[in-house]
């Protein structure tokens, strides 16, 4: 019996058909399309038996990611009914990342034949466009929801969580996520053996459910303790507006005094001296890293007041934030000078 004979007697139980945007993500799309090969076969042989792909032409010839690597697709933009999901890899932001009208109204034909539609990372954004995200719960990344709420502020969506499954909807941050996303997927169509095993491969743990909490940019302190680890989180998410630590208390299900001792225990620091922390990291993140001005960096990190926000910077780094700003520049430019070898 041939090999292709063989893999024909095996029926997928997962079907799955990938549209790349412009200058998609590679990582996320990576992730997600090995998860389902090594699920779909014995060990990591890689044949498309159990779950079976294709990449859909969607720009008529090879996709570029934002890295440069191309993807040459493997089937026709037609018929969305051969897929039980149709996937969108999102990339870039900058420039629109607009996709050719086919792409939409193929997009907008599956929904209206009940076919799943998947989006990592900005993929979101690619089926917010479209009228696909209306009326259903996404799930997009911290580093864009600012861009999210200002272009469909009426959508509904969370940060603080890996992936989002909404119906017919599933949306996901991007990033490593993608592969636990995957692997609910397989979990649910081939088997919880299979998505562990692809997981295992892959040198993650277990799957991880949809509502793990998404970390943030900045996470300066490691916890050991779950309840402390989870309000760490949830302070990330919420920087630039005060939360009451009895808020904080009431979502995770203890009481205040307990909370505080944990939080004392296991870092050495309340919740409101974390918070601080954070947001003076965050900041000085802000100042070396973009050119927002320094009103801006306060109020992004929920400082009010900028003389106030000016003081707890010098207390906190020995510098003002202007000076901050320009320390970086300076040992930018002191690593670019070493790092051009001199002429013989």
């Amino acid at each position: 019996m041939s090999k292709t004979t063989h893999q024909a007697k095996i029926e997928a139980k997962l079907r799955v058909g990938f549209l790349l945007a412009p200058r998609f993500t590679l990582t996320a799309f990576a992730g997600f399309i090995d998860a389902l090969r090594l699920a779909a076969d014995e060990g990591d042989r890689s044949r498309p038996l159990l779950c079976r792909w294709e990449i859909l032409d969607v720009a008529g010839g090879p996709s570029i990611s934002s890295c440069g690597a191309s993807v040459r697709p493997t089937a026709a933009l037609e018929s969305p009914e051969a897929y039980d999901y149709l996937v969108v890899v999102g990339g870039l932001l900058h420039g629109g990342q607009q996709v050719p009208a086919q792409v939409t109204s193929f997009l907008q034909e599956a929904a209206a034949k009940h076919i799943k539609l998947v989006g990592l990372c900005t993929g979101s954004f690619i089926l917010a466009r479209a009228g696909l995200l209306d009326n259903h719960l996404a799930c997009v990344s911290w580093f864009h929801r600012e861009e999210f709420v200002a272009e469909f502020p009426e959508n509904r969506f969370v940060s603080n969580q890996m992936f989002v499954v909404d119906r017919d909807r599933l949306t996901c941050a991007g990033g490593t996520s993608v592969v636990h996303l995957a692997a609910y997927l397989i979990e649910k169509s081939v088997g919880r053996a299979s998505a562990v095993k692809a997981l295992r491969i892959m040198i993650e743990e277990q799957p991880l459910p949809s509502r793990t909490l998404q970390p943030e940019e900045v996470l300066s302190v490691c916890s050991t303790d779950s309840v402390v680890h989870k309000a760490m989180l949830m302070l990330e998410q919420q920087l630039h507006s005060p939360v009451l630590v009895d808020e904080l208390c009431k979502s995770l299900g203890v009481g205040r005094r307990q909370l505080e001792r944990r939080f004392q225990r296991d870092v050495g620091l309340s919740p409101a001296e974390y918070r601080q922390k954070l947001r003076l990291e965050r900041a000085r993140w802000l100042l070396q890293n973009t050119d927002m001005e320094v009103t801006a960096v306060a109020l992004e990190c929920g400082f009010q007041d900028s003389s106030r926000f000016s003081s707890l910077i010098r207390q906190s780094f020995g510098m003002s934030p202007r000076e901050v700003r320009a320390a970086k520049k300076a040992d930018a430019s002191r690593q670019r000078d070493t790092s051009v070898t001199p002429s013989i």
